[in-house]
Order: C-alpha cells, then structure tokens, then sequence
C-alpha cells in the first residue's frame, strides 16, 4: 500500500503541547522529505515511507523508534539497489569467509572459529559469542527465529554447547578452542567492567598471538570502558583492513564514534553494517533509536528553524554512504548517494573506487575539514589534546599495518613484514588419523549418525532414535534433562553442520548407513508382509476411524506410517487366543494432530479388508502377512435379484435411521457423518456398497458378529445379514 506524505500528515493531529498546528507540521514534513529522500535515492519511494514514519512519531511517545523499522529497511534497501550489492542468504557468511575461517567448523554469524559451539532449534550452529551478545533475532541462513518464540533475552533459554561438536573442535584445534577461551575470559572481565584487566589480558594475548583479530575487538573494547577512544578507533581499524565485510566491527566502531559524539558517522557505520548484514539486530536498534531522536517533531521543528540541516557544520561533514569500507561487490560510489546537500560533493565528486578507499572517513583528506564539525550531541569524553589529535591524524591503515609494543599499544609496520601468526586460521586441513567414526555416533543406536539433531540440553542423536525416545519420556535419554517444550515444538531440525562433516569425511560409512536406512524403510512400507496391526477396535472400508494414539509402540507405528509414505496401517480386534483377529481393514490416515505431550489424534478413514496369513512383531507392535479380500461378483439373473435384495435392505435401513431418537441420531451423524446414497452399481467397488458398512459400524452390535460379517466375500450373504439385524431392531422400536 502505497503511502501519500501529504495525506498522511494531514491525519494526524498535533501532539498536546507540541509546537506548531496541523499545517506547520505538514511543512515541516515537506520540508524534511527532499533532504532525506530526494538527496538519498532519487526516485525511490522512500519519502512515502519518511511520510509514514513522520506521521507515526507525531502520534506520540508510544511511537517509540520501533515504528521506524519500515524506514531502516528502506534506508539500507535502497542503499544495496543502488550499490548493486545482490542478497543471498549465506552472501555475508560467504564475504566474511574469506578473511575468517576456512575450516570445516565455522560459525554461521561471525565466519569465525566454533570454539564453544550452540546448536539453535532451526539446525544451524553458531559460536557463543554471537548468540550470548544477542547480535541477531533471526538466524542468518534460514531466517527463523534464534530465541524462542517471544523471548528477549537467552536467560529464558540457557545456551548449551554442542557435545559432539565441541568434542570435535578440541580434538581436530586444540589451539583455536585455547583462544576461544581466552575470549570468553575477556568477555567475562568486560562484562564485569573491570576494563584496566581486561585490557591487559587482551594485550599480552596479542604479543603471543597479534594475528587474532578477535583480541582486537576485545581491545578496543576495553578502551572504551576506560574511555580511550581514539586507540580503540585505532585497533578497529586494522581489524577493518583485514575482515572489510565484518558487520560487526562497523557497529563496534559505530558505537565508539557515537559515543565520542560523531552521530552522523555513527549513523553511517550502522547502516554500512546493516547493508553487509540486514538481520544484525543491534545496528538496528541503534539507527531506529538515532532516526527517532533526529525526527521526533520537537527536535524536527528545532533543527528546521535553524535550517540545522544546511549549516555549515554539517556541509563540513561528508556523510557518505558507503565510502567507509570495500563493498562486497567492488563498485564504485556515485556523488550523489550522499546524505548531504550539492556543496558537499566537491570534494568527492569524482567517482570513488570503493575497493581502494577504505577508512576513508578517518583519511588525511577527511580529517582535515572536521576542525568546523560540531557536536550532534552531548560532547565526547576526549581530552584538549585528544581532540585535536584525533582530527587530524590519519586513523587508516590503507599502507600499513600495526602490531603489538611491550605497553599493549599499537605501532606501525610496513608492509612485507610478517606476524607470528597468519591472519587466516590455519585450521582447514585435518589429519586423517584424526578422523574417527566413533566420534559420529549415536549414542542410542551406536552406529553413524543418521539425521542428526541436537537437543537444547546439547546433546545429539539420530532423528528416529531420539523421537523413540521421546515416545516413552519427554526428557533427554543422557542428562535426563526436560524436553517438554522441544517436544511440544517438533522441530527436530536437522544439524546441518554435523551432516556436513559426516558427508565430506566420512562418505562411504554414510553411504553403507543409507542403504541400510532404505532397506529398513522399504520394508516397513510393504503392504502385505509385516503389515503394522493397530489391536483396538472394528474399523470398516470408507467408514472414518479417529484414533487417540498414547502408547509408545503405537507413536512409532504411527510415525512410520507417515515417513514411508504409505500413510496405512491394519486395524483388528483382539483376540484372546491369537493377540488379534483374523479379518480387519487397513486405515488410510488423513490427518495427524500432535499434542504438546506427545499425543496425537489421528484422522483415518477404513479401507480394504484382509485376511491375516502370518503374525509378527516388530518394536513393540503386531504385525502380519496379509491378503486382501474382495468381493464376488455375480451376473444375469443372480444379480437381478441381488439388485432387489440390497433396493430391500436399503430401504429398511433408511427407515430405522429415521425412527431414532433425535438424541441418538444426532450422535451418529456427528461421529461418523450422514449415510451414505444408494449406489447403482451395487459391484463396482471390491468392498461393496459403502452404506452397509455405514450401518454396520453404527448399529449396536457386538464386534464378533460385526467381524462375521466383514470377513463375508459375498455381498447376498452380507445384506441378509443386515437385514436380521434391521428386523430385529425395528422390532424393539415397534413396542
């Protein structure tokens, strides 16, 4: 739905005690529309949503920058259409790969090294850090939800490590699994804000190791918790030249220049994260908060009075989209992509080549214009001769890198020179002595894992072994943890990270593990030999059959049924002597309902009739060779008078339907459905006419004689039976 920013400013009345009426507040609107829509993305349909999001604001508190999640989007939108930067799913993964890990364990969020890794409910896995710090609501590869539904936070879901995986990591990269608790330290000390420690812990890490790019971040951070901005500024950078397409190392730097003040730059930060990652949660909390506080309508008729938006302050600051970093794709910026107005593309007017402009907010050429910038908010924390000092000296570190001094600081290196470490995890290759089948087996079935899925307690189990499991108790088969929710759930996704190991090292025992998986499956979906016998109650061919299923061998039959495809089972009554009876009628299920408990409530309807041959069992349930049975057709004059026979029978059937009760006729109907119409071919179905066995499963009869009857493979014998019946009853509705 389209959005007109005049009609919906004229809708929405002026806050109490606001300044300005009705029609100052729509020029303030058309005011501001051209600065953020025209000078953005010409053309676009961005100052409709501007429209939209201005009227949402003027509507009150209760806005809240939330109400400004359509415009962020449209922001960062239409930044990637304009830079050409195509989206897939794993596109940031994928960019971030390069520069990150290139081993089998990586994580799905940061690229980075699985060295503590968490499995989520959709199967993808992904390194603590990135779910602990709440980086993102939704995963990057499928986009389901990381936390459960409505959560805020992982206190709701405490977030336990893979067994498998972690095993795997400590066994295959003992090395990367030191580091990652040397980050998991850090993460604690900061937490804590005990950021003097930190810092010194991060520092002398980065003499053994200065290739960790990671230690960095926990560096800069600890700069910032001791204010110290500009050499937090300083190891975000290089940590940039390194890993351009990081989104998270542009809201790290982001958050340092917001709070140093620099809101613009910031602003610019977040959104350059965003258009490298959309699903990048607090990049965009921080823009929606930013967007609300610059167009709330108190501040908007403030800044617009003082024409704010033209001052020379903020012509003096370039604020560029795109031209912080190398994009993905290596194009080129146009001028008139920046936020600001025509006298700001002087200095850039000429195309830049973003793949060999990075940093170029912080460059000589950049810095030397920002002795005029003013504050946007409150002042920074920087000292006189900080300030100073960070205006003017050039922060990039497009011709050199740094390295570590003996005091934790930075200096320079020229190019050529080499680290200690590569900056590429050199954690590709394993050993194939390292490569043992019995870390990938299940712990239940003790084979290789097939459809392995890990539950939320961390451990992992082929699908079906865990899914029998859950059938007998809702809790996990090793730790014995609950499982209740993830039962009631039933998203047993798949860990996609283990199935891909497995493939790539282990291909020929997953290969025999296959063929053994598709034997078993076709013989459980033969329906005549080993046929699933459900032992509970008469099921007749086209009558429906509901089913609460409870007991544990009757889940698995059920779940069988429905994984081979066959969606059938036979359904007998017992017997004293032989378990079950010799005549039933398969079931075709419609439907399955499952119940938080495990439960479920199958919809089935009867199909063909059979005769048992042979009795089994298998996991609990019965099971038997069958044959199926039909009924015997007759001709000429047999049939003729078996047309008047069952004409007959019919007849006295709609009669006695029609002289019950209301109540009880009421029940029936509701329960198995009106009865069924009279049929013209009486023989055109193996079973025979389906109102008799309509009125053979609602007539009060007990089950062996009804048994008697279905076992009949003649239609004449069939409808004199019915007929002794219907005589009978009509009888007692007589007196």
């Amino acid at each position: 739905m389209a959005f007109s920013p005049v009609a919906v400013g004229s809708e929405v009345s002026p806050e109490p005690g606001g300044s300005g009426s009705l029609g100052e507040e729509a020029d303030r609107e058309q005011e501001l529309l051209p600065w953020l829509g025209e000078r953005l993305v010409p053309g676009s349909r961005l100052k409709e949503v501007v429209g939209a999001s201005l009227a949402s604001l003027c509507l009150g508190p209760l806005a809240g920058p939330q109400r400004l999640g359509t415009l962020v989007d449209c922001l960062v939108l239409n930044y990637r259409l304009r830079q050409g930067l195509g989206w897939s799913r794993d596109r940031g993964a994928a960019a971030e790969g390069g520069d990150a890990a290139e081993g089998p364990l990586r994580c799905c969020g940061c690229g980075r090294f699985l060295g503590e890794p968490v499995t989520v409910p959709c199967g993808h896995t992904y390194c603590r850090r990135c779910l602990r710090r709440e980086l993102r609501a939704r995963c990057r590869r499928c986009r389901d939800w990381l936390l459960p539904a409505g959560g805020t936070s992982t206190a709701a879901a405490p977030l336990r490590t893979s067994v498998v995986l972690s095993q795997l990591a400590e066994k295959w990269f003992p090395g990367e699994c030191e580091r990652a608790r040397t980050g998991s330290r850090l993460e604690e000390l900061l937490a804590q804000g005990r950021f003097r420690e930190a810092l010194g812990a991060a520092s002398q890490a980065l003499r053994a190791d200065s290739g960790d790019l990671m230690l960095r971040i926990y560096r800069a951070e600890s700069y910032v918790g001791l204010q110290e901005y500009k050499t937090a500024i300083e190891d975000l950078n290089f940590v940039i030249s390194k890993m351009p397409n990081w989104p998270e190392v542009y809201f790290r730097k982001g958050k340092v220049l917001q709070d140093s003040g620099f809101l613009g730059d910031a602003l610019q930060l977040f959104l350059q994260c965003l258009a490298l990652d959309e699903d990048f949660l607090p990049a965009k909390l921080e823009v929606e908060r930013t967007l609300c506080d610059v167009l709330s309508p108190e501040k908007l008729g403030e800044s617009l009075k003082e024409s704010a938006w033209n001052s020379p302050h903020i012509r003096n600051k370039p604020f560029i989209l795109g031209s912080e970093v190398k994009s993905y794709c290596n194009l080129q910026l146009c001028p008139d992509q920046s936020l600001g107005g025509s006298e700001v593309l002087g200095p850039i007017s000429t195309s830049l080549n973003r793949a060999q402009s990075a940093h170029a907010l912080n460059s000589t050429k950049d810095l030397a214009k920002e002795d005029g910038l003013k504050r946007v908010s409150s002042e920074p924390l920087f000292s006189g001769q900080e300030k100073g000092a960070l205006l003017k000296r050039k922060l990039s570190f497009s011709e050199q890198d740094t390295v570590v001094c003996e005091d934790g600081r930075n200096k320079h290196k020229k190019q050529g020179e080499s680290t200690k470490r590569d900056l590429t995890l050199a954690f590709g290759t394993i050993p194939g002595d390292l490569i043992d089948i019995s870390d990938f087996e299940c712990s239940l079935c003790m084979r290789l894992f097939f459809e392995p899925v890990t539950t939320p307690c961390g451990h992992t189990f082929c699908k079906g072994c865990l899914e029998r499991c859950l059938d007998h108790a809702p809790q996990c088969p090793l730790c014995k943890e609950s499982l209740k929710e993830y039962l009631a759930s039933r998203k047993y996704s798949i860990t996609e990270l283990l199935e891909e190991l497995i493939m790539k090292y282990l291909s020929d025992e997953l290969y025999e593990r296959k063929r053994i998986h598709a034997e078993e499956t076709a013989e459980h979906s033969n329906l005549t030999k080993n046929v699933p016998i459900f032992v509970c109650t008469m099921a007749y061919p086209t009558v429906p059959c509901p089913l609460h299923v409870f007991e544990p061998r009757y889940r698995l039959m059920i779940r069988r049924s429905m994984e081979t495809g066959t969606k059938q089972f036979g359904m007998c009554i017992s017997d004293s002597q032989n378990g079950f009876a010799d005549y039933g009628c398969m079931l075709q299920i419609r439907n399955v309902h499952f119940l938080p408990d495990g439960r479920s409530v199958v919809d089935t309807v009867g199909g063909k009739r059979f005769r048992v041959l042979q009795r089994g069992m298998k996991d609990g349930y019965c099971t038997a060779d069958i044959e199926y049975l039909e009924d015997v057709k007759v001709a000429d004059e047999e049939l003729k008078k078996l047309r008047e026979l069952h004409n007959f029978v019919y007849s006295q059937a709609c009669s006695w339907f029609q002289n019950l009760r209301n109540k009880f006729r009421t029940q029936i109907l509701q329960h198995f459905g009106p009865m069924p119409d009279r049929e013209e071919n009486i023989q055109a179905m193996p079973n025979g006419p389906a109102w008799c066995w309509w009125l053979l499963a609602v007539l009060p009869v007990d089950p062996r004689y009804q048994l008697s009857v279905l076992s009949m493979m003649s239609l004449k014998d069939r409808l004199i039976k019915i007929q002794h019946i219907l005589t009978y009853f009509s009888r007692d509705q007589s007196k």
